[in-house]
């Protein structure tokens, strides 16, 4: 038997599948079965998806691959392979809790896929789910140049996700992670020795007040920019995450106008910035219409992630930190 799964629980969880579908705890007999009769208890239970994956369908797939202790990516042909009663428990426990406690599925399995790197996942830091993996695997081409990069830096480093796999797919890169959360950097630290990423430095820092006089020809964040109003209003999955990670003030720039208005000091003069703001692209616009930030364009689209340059920074530095420094 499964370690952990007394026959009392498998008992009260075939209960609880029963009492949702008295069928169910009948019909459901393969890995496909339990992954279509997932996803469907999520669609109607109304959950939110956004935490490394965006549907029912791939939650469910995770969390009974996960149960079963298979490869996030196995191949369908064993979709049809017939399940034991403890296995069946143990998943069905993942979607309970899923449905009645509302927790991301990444936290339910632990790990989360980012850059095509697996990270270890809890409550201490947001789930990986930045799309500047997407640049970090591009290189961070065409925005680079082909610009030299010796020193990176990433800021509001949470898991490590970011620092790690910039460190992982540029050896030759020396990076910094900081974070102000002791927490984060504690998960940062057991990713950084899941995935052997010599060439990164962690350390505790309110943006940039523990790497003075550092630079770097890369900064690269992921700030918290969700506004008051919106984390008030998020669903209950993000009950979950450390709400450190993701308020940001009324308008979600609290943080990016800092890291804008002091970057300049940390950059060397070819030096580049990549910020994620999200949902507040509308207003930095808005705030800064003078600065010239280019908005990536990603596979699926814009996702409010801008590049500018040092020089940029420096020349609408008066009115970033006029902007910065009236929210202290």
């Amino acid at each position: 038997m499964i370690a952990g799964c007394t026959r009392p629980i498998l008992l009260r969880l075939l209960q609880w599948l029963s009492a949702v579908n008295p069928e169910a705890a009948r019909e459901l007999h393969t890995l496909i079965d339990f992954i279509r009769y997932g996803a469907s208890r999520f669609n109607a239970a109304g959950l939110t998806f956004g935490h490394s994956y965006d549907n029912a369908l791939d939650e469910a797939t995770q969390l009974v691959l996960h149960a079963l202790h298979m490869p996030h990516d196995l191949s369908p042909v064993y979709g049809q392979a017939r399940l034991l009663a403890e296995e069946k428990a143990v998943i069905l426990e993942l979607f309970r809790r899923r449905v009645e406690e509302r927790i991301p599925a990444a936290y339910l399995t632990g790990e989360a896929w980012f850059a095509g790197l697996s990270f270890k996942t809890d409550p201490r830091a947001l789930v990986p789910r930045s799309p500047i993996a997407e640049l970090i695997e591009s290189g961070f081409e065409p925005w680079l140049g082909g610009r030299e990069v010796t020193r990176a830096l990433d800021i509001c480093t949470g898991s490590g996700c970011i620092a790690i796999a910039m460190a992982h797919y540029n050896p030759g890169w020396q990076v910094d992670g900081v974070d102000i959360s002791a927490d984060a950097l504690t998960l940062a630290e057991e990713n950084k020795a899941r995935l052997l990423a010599e060439n990164v430095r962690f350390v505790q820092s309110d943006l940039f007040s523990a790497v003075a006089g550092e630079k770097y020809q890369l900064i690269v964040t992921n700030p918290p920019y969700v506004t008051h109003a919106e984390t008030d209003a998020l669903p209950p999955e993000y009950a979950h995450e450390p709400e450190l990670g993701l308020r940001a003030g009324e308008d979600g720039l609290d943080l990016a106008l800092r890291i804008l208005r002091d970057a300049p000091d940390y950059l060397t003069e070819d030096g580049l910035l990549i910020c994620e703001v999200g949902e507040a692209e509308r207003a930095l616009s808005e705030l800064l219409p003078e600065l010239p930030l280019a908005w990536v364009e990603f596979r699926v689209g814009q996702m409010g992630i801008f590049v500018v340059e040092r020089a940029d920074l420096v020349a609408h530095h008066a009115r970033i930190a006029a902007l910065a420094n009236a929210r202290a």
